[in-house]
């Protein structure tokens, strides 16, 4: 009896794994893949709003680089495997050089640090509930001038189809919030 017992619990044990582990893998996979090489497309991309007349633009986390007026633009390149969305900028200086940036996120809402000229910043990224979306929110505090300044920014990701990469951008900073959507085409 006490055999058939255990046999019984060894049964279920195996059942309830048989329907649970597919549905857990599931929705890992179920999260949408940035993966590739995205061109921005200034056509389809906004402008800053709430830009203070006179005030240059700001130098956060950047999207894309500097071909939006230093808020977006660009291209660049993602590779997403696992838990972590790597982003590699290639931007040409004003001496005409070029350099390349990388910035990587844990994606388990789990804090991201990365170090540029600029300073660190300090990144959570998130996904909503149905995993269309990626919410990248980062903080980073620099000094210029011999002035500290903390300027935060939140970026939400998404694909408007398998080839077009939005991204939907507020930056705070001490001279006020200004909020983007840029846009990027898959190579």
């Amino acid at each position: 009896m006490k055999i058939n017992s255990i046999r019984l619990q060894a049964l279920s044990l195996i059942v309830m794994a048989a329907l649970i582990i597919p549905q857990t893998l599931m929705a890992q996979g179920s999260k949408t893949n940035f993966s590739g090489s995205w061109t921005y497309n200034a056509a389809k991309s906004s402008q800053p709003q709430g830009q203070p007349q006179g005030q240059p633009q700001g130098q956060g986390q950047r999207p894309g680089g500097p071909g939006g007026g230093g808020f977006g633009g660009g291209d660049f390149t993602v590779t997403q495997e696992g838990n972590l969305l790597t982003v590699a900028r290639t931007m040409t200086g004003p001496d005409g050089t070029e350099r390349t940036t990388t910035s990587k996120y844990t994606l388990d809402g789990k804090e991201s640090i990365n170090t540029s000229r600029m300073g660190d910043s300090k990144s959570f990224a998130t996904w909503s509930s149905d995993g269309k979306k990626l919410t990248i929110k980062t903080t980073r505090t620099m000094s210029r001038n011999g002035e500290s300044m903390t300027m935060t920014s939140s970026e939400v990701w998404s694909l408007t189809d398998g080839k077009t990469l939005q991204i939907e951008t507020t930056m705070s900073a001490p001279n006020g919030e200004r909020k983007q959507t840029s846009v990027y085409n898959k190579k």
